[in-house]
């Protein structure tokens, strides 16, 4: 546990990275791995994550992310885009993956197939895209967390223009819409950033036991 502390520590919010270095296409593996485990609401994982390298795709959304360096100097940008609204067969296709990975039979989960679309299926359409876009932060958790782990820089980002994305990836066609950037890499030794002392509200202020 101290390990990952301490890669907890190492880990900053990237604002520089080194052109010149790539991410090995086994430690790639390992990133979307770790993504893919992630945990969600039912173990829905309502979004799809793009994994961008195409250089002209990402010139285009570096105009639409405030000039942010970082999405075309990173190895790789991962693009988590969430479902803008879901119908039951959201439900229906992750307990066809419950069925077959578990050996199940698809009747035997249709209590808690109905069960999940009592909760979901009669939300507003914002409160489903609300709630399918927070999905997509625990992800985004989960491969902070692993790139930090392998000493992988990252730079997680909102400051983009959603519309502009959506339009440049061509979510709408997809009805899906863009949440949450990460910038994947290695720290240029240029980045003034990596020097400075981490700052995170104590642990007083922060936590509450009862």
């Amino acid at each position: 546990m101290n390990s990952y502390l301490e890669s907890l520590n190492w880990r900053y919010a990237t604002k520089k990275f080194d052109t010149d270095k790539k991410i090995s296409e086994r430690d790639l593996n390992l990133l979307v791995e770790a993504t893919r485990l992630s945990a969600s609401s039912f173990g829905l994982q309502p979004y799809h994550v793009f994994v961008v390298t195409d250089p002209e795709i990402r010139t285009q959304l570096k105009e639409v992310s405030w000039g942010q360096s970082q999405i075309t100097d990173a190895s790789h940008l991962f693009v988590f885009a969430n479902k803008k609204t879901f119908g039951p067969e959201l439900i229906d296709s992750y307990l066809s993956e419950v069925s077959n990975v578990r050996e199940i039979p698809q009747e035997g989960l249709k209590a808690y197939g109905d069960f999940m679309k009592s909760k979901l299926i009669p939300l507003p359409e914002e409160v489903k895209e609300s709630w399918a876009a927070k999905q997509t932060y625990l992800a985004v958790g989960n491969l902070l967390s692993a790139a930090g782990v392998m000493e992988i820089d990252s730079c997680p980002m909102e400051g983009f223009e959603v519309e502009a994305y959506d339009r440049i990836l061509k979510l709408d066609e997809k009805d899906l819409t863009t949440s949450v950037v990460v910038a994947l890499g290695y720290r240029s030794e240029e980045d003034e950033t990596q020097h400075f002392k981490k700052v995170r509200r104590p642990k007083e202020s922060l936590f509450t036991h009862i």
